[in-house]
């Protein structure tokens, strides 16, 4: 079992670090007590599960619980020697987390609801989590990051430490829209305007799936036309949002009765990012009941 700590200063973007493994397959739990560490990863490691975890622990521990990090830490190595363990602490400069916090608005934990002033509160914990710091395996500086900058490393991470590449899930599916647009969607394309083979003889019965279908469709130039411009986009775009920080991408085709046009669509769609190797394809087709 894998098993990462991620610690950090408020507004360093523990939180976004947090949400970066969590895309990347762990099972993450944050703000959990110090002093209950050993006996939670114990039963996580009893139950079998999960073979990633990350707990997230920060000042909000409060004071005596993170003086028993340290202790604690190396209770779990001693106890668990099987699990690969690993301190990841975020932080940020002092003048960098002001102006976010200023930016945000947000109330920082240690502050006491204003009557600390923010940079006293700041330095306050940075006092408080030093001790966790010094024992980070891998220390970021979030200064000069954006978000996506810090998803990227954290996934970068991930890949290295197991051995490989992690990479973007991508979902294409059909729909109909006249059952409603996939909540799920990150792009919709609409093949509505193409030749409806609803309205051929002995088509509307059959699905996008079928080669009566397929041979039908293919006759159009419009077809051809909605295909070629469909996958010139992806093909722009996928690379740069697995770039970015996106572990999964919604790509939704819909027609009418999301039967024929946009089943045949997303069947081509889905076969001919496979073989561009642009990512983890799924395929869906919400009306016909096929995953």
């Amino acid at each position: 079992m894998k098993f990462i700590i991620v610690s950090g200063l408020s507004g360093s973007g523990k939180t976004i670090a947090l949400h970066a493994l969590e895309d990347s397959g762990y099972y993450c739990i944050d703000n959990l007590p110090i002093s209950i560490l050993p006996d939670a990863v114990k039963a996580l490691n009893d139950l079998g599960e999960h073979e990633m975890i990350a707990f997230g622990i920060d000042a909000r521990s409060g004071s005596k619980e993170i003086t028993r990090f340290e202790q604690v830490l190396r209770q779990l190595h001693d106890n668990l020697p099987s699990i690969e363990i690993e301190l990841i602490f975020i932080m940020a400069r002092e003048n960098v987390l002001v102006r976010r916090y200023g930016e945000t608005r947000r109330a920082h934990p240690l502050s006491d609801n204003g009557a600390i002033p923010l940079i006293e509160a700041i330095r306050k914990e940075k006092d408080l989590l030093d001790s966790i710091s010094t024992l980070a395996d891998l220390t970021i500086d979030t200064s000069v990051m954006n978000v996506h900058q810090l998803r990227r490393m954290i996934r970068e991470r991930m890949s290295e430490s197991d051995g490989e590449t992690e990479r973007l899930s991508i979902q294409v599916q059909s729909f109909g829209f006249k059952h409603g647009v996939p909540m799920d969607s990150d792009y919709v394309f609409d093949v509505r305007c193409l030749p409806n083979p609803h309205w051929e003889a002995g088509l509307r019965s059959l699905t996008g799936k079928d080669q009566e279908v397929a041979s039908f469709l293919e006759t159009s130039e419009m077809v051809e036309d909605m295909y070629q411009s469909i996958m010139t986009f992806l093909n722009r775009w996928i690379p740069t949002i697995a770039d970015e920080s996106r572990g999964y991408l919604g790509i939704s085709i819909g027609c009418t009765g999301g039967q024929h046009r946009s089943v045949y669509m997303t069947e081509r769609v889905a076969m001919a990012l496979e073989k561009l190797d642009l990512g983890k394809i799924s395929k869906r087709h919400r009306e016909l009941g096929e995953d």
